[in-house]
């Protein structure tokens, strides 16, 4: 058969499939858009006819829908107009669980073609729902340790839960207060994520996005504000990974980190392009790629990263905290085109759920490239980058020496939590490098606007380093060294 042949065949049956997907209304199945009346039965079955139909959307004009858990199936896509509102019930009993897994407000598990859009908002009123539930767990009727004060993630709901599917579009949508991570995508396949505006500091654990052992994700023109990481890849699963994933133009404010590979990291992050993001007043770092559990890290490309009031900067981690004998890995990951600004003070301070203050007392951290010493971070170049901090670190506040007894006391913590404070006190104010090969910083601005009893940069275990136009700006600083070798070689200085 010739190829125009198959071409016109092909086409044909994508007409004939756009053709049988059908535009059905809310209310022809009965749904109540009053605000208060529960629609979770009527939603439901509109799904269901849908999906025996032979796909389409289920259109919610204008007004204020409350429903439970909805599981979506294979092509239907939900579309909200303008001025259409999804309510999640406040009932913690009105939410399914996936066995096993998860809660949600919407669940889907091995569906294929599934979609949200429109303009419409999906608020899940996630505060009273959480508050709700540990009164159900203070009364007996719900078991949980109540760790921190809080009900465990997998019993709160979020808004979406989708795994194992193959094929979703969520686009122009907003998604508002959580009870827990926003949404999860648990080993999907084909997932475009466009024009959503997600808002969630309801609660603790707020995940703007997680993305789970998926492949062939797009994440572009969005916008995240939320009160744990922002944008997030994650792997659940050693036998998984996430892979072939585009982050590009999306602006991110979180009480955790803005744009993070972890913590939990099993599997892997191979071939990740995150290209022309903006993070502001986030907590710890606004880009942070982590190998903590076992994790091949691979092929990954930071260009245009523009992080404005960020707790730290950059913070890339080996570490061996539930590995169950996988060898972590680091490899080959450029950062390029940064321009960043580090504040003196906390830089969530004022949000519903700030950060929590903890690794105290030290002063402002360096940006991190930190492995194992059996585990390094390789094949590293950081280009073209302007990072501005406050400087002003006191020794009489918190100290690191720079002796080699001072330099061996900074613990390997192989096990412990990865964040860019975590080793407290760190004896560089720009860059703190150890257990890695092959580094290239080419074309980077280090500026302290105060003075700092520490050097701009320590390297400690670092073999087959290259500095090109690496310059330092510290007031009163001029015959200072601000780049100290220890335990190093191969250390390239051009300027």
């Amino acid at each position: 058969m010739r190829k125009t042949t198959i071409l016109t065949l092909t086409l044909s049956l994508l007409s004939s499939v756009q053709l049988w997907a059908k535009d059905y209304r809310v209310s022809d199945f009965g749904a109540v858009a009053d605000g208060t009346t529960l629609n979770t039965r009527a939603l439901q079955r509109a799904i269901d006819v849908i999906h025996e139909e032979g796909g389409g959307k289920l259109i919610f004009p204008l007004g204020r829908y409350v429903s439970g858990t909805l599981h979506l199936l294979s092509g239907v896509t939900l579309h909200l107009e303008s001025g259409a509102v999804l309510l999640g019930s406040n009932n913690p009993y009105d939410y399914d669980r996936e066995p096993g897994l998860n809660t949600a407000f919407l669940l889907a598990r091995g569906q294929k073609n599934i979609g949200v859009t429109g303009e419409g908002l999906i608020d899940c009123r996630g505060r009273q729902t959480a508050y709700n539930l540990v009164d159900l767990i203070h009364r007996g009727l719900v078991d949980d340790r109540l760790g921190l004060d809080r009900p465990n993630e997998s019993i709160r709901p979020m808004i979406f839960y989708f795994r194992e599917c193959d094929g979703v579009t969520v686009e122009g949508i907003s998604l508002k207060n959580s009870a827990s991570w926003v949404q999860t995508y648990d080993q999907c396949k084909n997932l475009k994520i466009d024009r959503i505006n997600v808002e969630s500091n309801a609660y603790w654990n707020n995940d703007g996005l997680d993305i789970v052992d998926c492949e062939n994700v797009t994440v572009t023109n969005s916008y995240f504000d939320a009160s744990d990481d922002a944008i997030c890849l994650k792997s659940h699963s050693g036998a998984h990974m996430c892979r072939n994933i585009l982050i590009r133009d999306n602006v991110a404010r979180s009480g955790a980190s803005g744009i993070k590979f972890g913590t939990v990291s099993a599997g892997g992050f191979k071939d990740i392009r995150i290209i022309n993001n903006k993070v502001y007043d986030t907590y710890r770092s606004a880009i942070t790629i982590q190998a903590v559990d076992g994790a091949k890290v691979d092929n990954i490309f930071v260009d245009s990263l523009y992080a404005i009031h960020t707790g730290n900067v950059i913070y890339l981690r080996i570490g061996d905290r539930w590995s169950s004998g996988r060898q972590p890995s680091m490899s080959n990951i450029t950062i390029q085109n940064v321009y960043a600004e580090v504040p003196a003070g906390k830089p969530d301070k004022g949000y519903d759920y700030e950060g929590p203050q903890h690794h105290m007392p030290r002063n402002i951290s360096p940006c991190g490239i930190v492995g194992l010493s059996d585990h390094d971070i390789t094949n590293v170049t950081l280009r073209n980058i302007k990072i501005i901090y406050p400087g002003g670190g006191n020794p009489f506040f918190a100290y690191r020496g720079l002796t080699p007894a001072e330099l061996d006391s900074i613990p390997e913590a192989r096990k412990s939590y990865p964040e860019f404070s975590q080793f407290r006190e760190l004896p560089a104010w720009g860059f703190y490098i150890r257990h890695a090969k092959n580094i290239t910083m080419d074309n980077v601005q280090l500026i302290a606007q105060k003075p700092d009893y520490r050097p701009a940069i320590v390297l400690d275990d670092v073999h087959g380093i290259k500095f090109d136009n690496v310059t330092y700006t510290e007031p009163g600083a001029e015959k200072k060294q601000q780049l100290f070798p220890y335990q190093s070689t191969e250390v390239t200085v051009n300027q």
